[in-house]
């Protein structure tokens, strides 16, 4: 008799994909505060697409597997819960220094992305912009790093309903759904990854920002998900030495690779690789294994913290030259990534935890809780539309004004 499948994804928490959310935020924050010892830390980036697609994949499959289907609300639900309410405070926060700080002049370039960071556009924003004549080189914006989350979110979009249609197929044909899936779920990642190279090469900045070049990136992680959910037992000295190998695939390219016109292109199966090489490594217990490494207390909280301080550190350092009104020195950021890290800290106390998974008799509604991030995200797309209108119209009425002093005085 033929052994029965081995079961989806049943893993948790696990030290590895903690130590990759810390590597990949460590590495953009470093190039956000200095681009030239991390000139490609924007690669981080990739590492996070990796680890979501393994994650949510072996999230859908458990599910699928257990229930005997997916529920696409249930998934929604817990996706907006984890990711929304650190995501909007930082935009509310934004939005209301921009006010207070930034001249009316650019408040239509900035609220422009607020909005689209809101509604999870704006990789499709900044592309339509790297478009332009003249904004080629986009000019920063205190939620440019949004890009990548409204390239998570659309995927969250279509994904379940792919797995959900891969195991439909399965059901009406009678073929096993691991096959069906590595079928569906296959041609997908590949189609994506053949669209990435060729477009790279036609405009490297369209397949920057465009979801469909990075699909595949969260394709090979749902593939892991797939056919190993779990690291293998035992086989401890190849398994370590996946992983070194792994990281140095992620390091290296962060610190040397300085051709961002290549990008992403073939050079980013590089990280990509090495991700997965460290998803499927685990922790192996061979002496020279990277795993007492990553089992470190500041590595595992500094991944446990990697989304909030994703958000928070690159509007820190936007607002910070509007406050002392010069760019900030080393020094001076230094400070601010020690405060990014302190803020990172406290949200993923206050607003990430309570909203994830509330205190015991503190249970709250889902529709309560989803109307109330609708609510705060339809005030701040309200205000990116409206500031930017009475900034407009404000500056209108000087120009006339200095033009009627101007009149009188000649």
């Amino acid at each position: 008799m033929a052994a029965p499948p081995q079961p989806f994804v049943r893993s948790t928490v696990r030290p590895e994909i903690q130590a990759l959310r810390a590597l990949a935020v460590g590495a953009v924050v470093l190039h956000h505060g200095w681009p030239a010892v991390a000139p490609a830390g924007y690669m981080g980036v990739d590492v996070f697409f990796v680890v979501s697609g393994f994650l949510i994949t072996g999230l859908l499959l458990r599910e699928a597997e257990a229930r005997g289907r997916i529920s696409l609300s249930s998934f929604y639900v817990r996706r907006a819960r984890r990711i929304l309410p650190a995501a909007v405070a930082v935009l509310a926060v934004v939005a209301a220094l921009t006010l207070a700080l930034v001249p009316q002049r650019e408040w239509r370039a900035w609220f422009r992305e607020i909005v689209a960071s809101a509604l999870y556009y704006e990789n499709w924003q900044l592309a339509i912009d790297s478009q332009i004549p003249g904004r080629a080189d986009l000019e920063s914006t205190p939620v440019q790093h949004y890009w990548s989350l409204s390239v998570e979110e659309q995927f969250y979009l279509f994904w379940p309903l792919l797995l959900i249609v891969a195991l439909w197929i399965a059901a009406r044909s009678g073929v096993g759904s691991r096959r069906v899936l590595l079928l569906v779920l296959g041609t997908v990642t590949a189609a994506s990854f053949v669209h990435c190279v060729v477009l790279t090469a036609l405009d490297s900045d369209l397949a920057y920002f465009s979801t469909l070049t990075r699909t595949w990136e969260f394709g090979v992680g749902g593939l892991l998900a797939l056919l190993a959910a779990e690291p293998m037992r035992g086989r401890h000295r190849l398994r370590s030495a996946v992983s070194l190998a792994g990281l140095v695939l992620i390091a290296v390219p962060i610190v040397v690779f300085r051709s961002p016109e290549l990008f992403p292109g073939v050079i980013v199966l590089v990280p990509v690789t090495g991700a997965l090489a460290v998803i499927w490594a685990g922790m192996p217990a061979a002496v020279w294994s990277p795993a007492r490494l990553i089992a470190l207390g500041p590595v595992q909280w500094m991944g446990d913290v990697s989304y909030s301080l994703y958000l928070w550190h690159w509007p820190i350092f936007m607002f910070t030259p509007y406050l002392t009104g010069m760019p900030s020195p080393p020094w001076l950021m230094v400070l601010l990534v020690v405060l990014s890290f302190l803020v990172a800290g406290l949200s993923k106390r206050l607003i990430e935890d309570p909203f994830r998974t509330p205190a015991p008799g503190r249970r709250s509604h889902p529709a309560l809780v989803l109307g109330g991030i609708a609510a705060a995200i339809a005030l701040i797309v309200s205000a990116g539309v409206v500031a930017p209108s009475v900034a407009a119209e404000r500056s209108v009425a000087c120009d006339r004004g200095d033009g009627v002093g101007r009149g009188d005085r000649e």
